[in-house]
């Protein structure tokens, strides 16, 4: 009877295993759900700017952890802050972050995106996507992390160029220069630049 008992536990187990890996999603399951869906919505005629950005910004909140690329931006000067300047930071970036993607991925709302590969190294992966337009193929692939049973954006690679790199080398020279009140201006100032812009 012990016998028995022991092996119906080991196969429910075994079984709880598989389920659990059926269960959970690839990086490029997640990274295609949210991609789909933004392009859905930018391809939807009914929506005016504003409306699709602010859908777009719901599926991007969901996908891209802020937080994690606001502290890989700051890079050492992150510890040097606050938790309240953590905040201010994360919230200013996370708009400027969300106004690049969208801005970069407007242009090819009617294209075709492939997902080439995908490189997953435990917790970590990469995603490559490459939308397919009439004039060149532009790569763009995204840098993930698991937490959970979902793959969070901590970068995007958009034509080669990192959007955490590139504000992480702008950043550290206006901090050198004009201080963390000055970047969070200049910051502040970028965002209503590209406010206007969009409306």
């Amino acid at each position: 009877m012990l016998d028995r008992l022991l092996k119906f536990l080991m196969v429910a187990v075994a079984l709880s295993f598989t389920s659990a890996s059926l269960a959970a999603s690839s990086p490029t399951d997640d990274v295609r759900t949210s991609v789909d869906a933004i392009l859905v919505i930018l391809q939807n005629g009914e929506l005016d700017v504003q409306q699709k950005r602010a859908d777009i910004s719901k599926i991007i909140t969901k996908r891209f952890d802020f937080r994690a690329m606001s502290q890989r931006t700051l890079a050492t000067n992150w510890k040097k802050t606050s938790d309240e300047e953590k905040k201010q930071f994360t919230a200013l970036f996370s708009q400027l972050i969300e106004s690049s993607y969208v801005g970069r991925i407007e242009a090819y709302t009617n294209e075709k995106v492939e997902y080439p590969g995908e490189k997953v190294k435990g917790k970590k992966a990469v995603v490559e996507t490459l939308i397919l337009s009439s004039s060149a193929d532009i790569p763009v692939n995204y840098k993930l992390y698991q937490k959970g049973d979902q793959w969070l954006v901590y970068d995007v690679i958009i034509e080669g160029i990192s959007l955490i790199s590139n504000y992480r080398s702008s950043y550290q020279e206006i901090m050198k220069d004009e201080g963390f009140d000055g970047l969070l201006n200049k910051m502040q100032a970028k965002i209503d630049e590209l406010s206007s812009a969009a409306s």
